[in-house]
């Protein structure tokens, strides 16, 4: 199961551990059962403080339990933690063995202090890379307070709850049998659904916060970079983010961003972050802007926030980022997460040998094709202009796939759906006007960017397309108000142009603020 170099990995990384663990596994005659009782045997083969036994006690084959001798751990995977996951499992034997969590005191102590009984289900897929947050997170619950329960199930194994549960898309997480959330969810933000206080007891923090001489808002890698080079200069920064990592973290494949050959998005989102940790910035996430009141008579600029909080600031950087643009048509709203989805890498697992379209010919939507021609029966690529307007190497590789096809001039009109799942796409030829039904399980929306402006119209001056107008220092039309990233009219959405957007908007501010008053 393991190769030489992961098998020394794993072994360093176990040395951490100072508490004995037992891997109690359920099992049966399928390969998939042989395959994890040969993963499970190997690791515990790495440490002396490992121990592993296959009792067959739980449903769920295969399966296996993770605890510690004396302690109330419920923490198991539904399947073979590999791929994204793996990860999970590592981390989850060392917070069993008794490895400290890098999670700050306050949030172990919120988590410690949480009374009730939860019990989490979460069903992932291998080649999700939102999964993971939702996975950890919920496991370091379960190891820290024994009324806290998880387990992370493989929806490819375990296809029959998948489809008794109407489950189409991962992370897909349920609370003592009811639906409580699909999508990315982090730490904190599990335990602000969970802990009703949470989020009156942020608020109030946040309110008490003294004004900042630069407050970023948005966590992407312009948000990221302006920051840096703010707290950099020595002056007082803050950044207020939704999510911190933005749209980074729903990025799969990066190849572009300059010195850095490959890596995933949610890699570089955790650097990003780390980078920014390193200086004295105070970073408040899950906070997500709410309305901007410019600053009078030289006063401060006031951001308020959707929890009801709001911070003050003698200059303000935005940097939001960008959402995925819907279609607005009918039955997209009514079939998401139910056959409608965003994310072709983590949600294409649940599909498999079944039909399914993508819309959108750029680059986004071609390759999405082609990762999806690996795993469904058959894809239909779906283009409102005549030709595709991907990259010719990737247009050239889809052609080569026996099973996909190509639909362009087509105007998407209306999701189709059963009540309970779609079954189908409508759309028009705009050559003929001719209306055309296709019979699928799935579509992928793959047709470009939405700048998160809503909140700012009528405070800022913006394009037509909605973005933020910025000059060439990223001033904005507002004096004192600088903006970076995808948000903004800058073109070429790219994160390497994002992070130069992000430094030069900082500098800006920072000359802005020697030039109008003295950082604090």
């Amino acid at each position: 199961m393991l190769d030489a170099t992961l098998k020394s990995q794993l072994k360093t990384y176990l040395e951490r551990v100072t508490q004995p663990i037992e891997i109690v596994a359920s099992l049966d005659d399928g390969a998939k059962s042989r395959e994890l009782h040969d993963l499970l045997v190997e690791i515990a083969g790495l440490s002396n403080l490992i121990t592993f036994s296959a009792d067959g006690s739980d449903a769920r084959r295969p399966s296996f339990s993770l605890n510690r001798p004396g302690a109330d751990i419920s923490l198991r995977f539904a399947g073979i933690p590999m791929g994204h996951e793996f990860t999970s499992l590592v981390l989850a034997l060392l917070q069993v063995g008794g490895h400290p969590s890098k999670a700050s005191a306050e949030v172990i102590e919120q988590i410690q202090a949480l009374e009730g009984e939860f019990t989490f289900e979460t069903y992932f897929s291998l080649s999700c890379q939102n999964c993971p947050d939702v996975v950890q997170a919920l496991n370091l619950m379960a190891v820290l307070n024994p009324n806290v329960r998880h387990v992370a199930i493989d929806g490819a194994l375990f296809q029959d709850e998948v489809e008794s549960r109407k489950i189409m898309a991962v992370p897909s997480i349920y609370l003592n049998g009811e639906v409580f959330g699909q999508g990315r969810m982090g730490l904190e933000e599990i335990l602000g659904k969970i802990d009703t206080n949470a989020g009156s007891r942020q608020a109030e923090k946040i309110n008490a916060k003294d004004a900042f001489d630069v407050l970023v808002v948005g966590g992407g890698p312009a948000g990221a970079a302006a920051a840096i080079y703010a707290a950099r200069k020595g002056i007082r920064t803050g950044v207020a983010a939704e999510r911190f990592g933005g749209q980074v973290l729903d990025t799969l494949a990066i190849e572009n961003f300059i010195s850095v050959q490959e890596t995933e998005g949610p890699k570089l989102a955790t650097a990003l972050e780390e980078h920014v940790k390193q200086y004295d910035v105070d970073i408040m996430n899950l906070q997500r802007g709410e309305a901007l009141i410019p600053a009078t008579d030289g006063g401060l600029h006031e951001v308020r926030l959707a929890g009801g909080a709001s911070l003050k600031a003698k200059t303000v950087i935005l940097a939001t980022g960008a959402r995925w643009r819907e279609m607005n048509v009918p039955g997209e709203q009514e079939y998401r997460a139910r056959g409608v989805a965003y994310c072709p890498h983590c949600d294409g697992p649940l599909f498999k040998g079944k039909r399914v379209a993508v819309i959108g010919g750029g680059n986004s939507g071609v390759e999405a094709a082609i990762d999806l021609a690996g795993i469904v029966a058959q894809v239909t690529l779906i283009e409102f202009d005549s030709q595709l307007r991907a990259d010719a190497v990737l247009q050239r590789k889809l052609h080569s796939l026996p099973n996909v096809k190509v639909i362009t001039r087509a105007l998407t009109t209306e999701v189709v759906g059963n009540g309970e799942k779609v079954t189908g796409l409508r759309y028009k030829d705009r050559s003929t006007d001719e209306v055309h039904d296709l019979a699928l399980e799935g579509i992928f929306v793959q047709i470009g960017l939405l700048p998160n402006t809503d909140w700012l119209k009528g405070t800022v001056e913006l394009s037509p397309r909605g973005e933020i107008i910025v000059d060439a220092k990223g001033q904005t039309s507002v004096p004192g108000v600088f903006a970076a990233g995808d948000v903004t009219t800058v073109p070429y959405k790219q994160i390497v142009i994002a992070v130069g957007e992000g430094a030069k908007a900082s500098l800006a501010a920072f000359d802005h603020l020697i030039r109008t008053s003295a950082p604090a």
